[in-house]
């Protein structure tokens, strides 16, 4: 099964640590990082897609994607 997840936080150290772990747990970038400015909290947010490719399971919408 193949597995995606589109992480998103500020534009900090924090969602780089929040990357550095899914690689890390044998996720893989997909694509280039987006950018976008929230005039709210005047900040800048952060989004990377993620996929992961697991052997000898099946997909259900219930599962924990964060857990795999």
């Amino acid at each position: 099964m193949k597995l995606y997840r589109f992480l998103t936080g500020p534009d900090d150290a924090s969602f780089c640590h929040r990357i550095t772990d899914a690689l890390n747990k044998g996720w893989e970038l997909h694509g280039a990082p987006q950018y976008s400015y929230d005039q709210n909290k005047q900040a800048m947010l952060c989004g990377q897609a993620v996929t992961k490719t697991i052997e000898g399971k099946d997909y259900t919408p219930d599962m924990k994607l964060s857990d795999q």
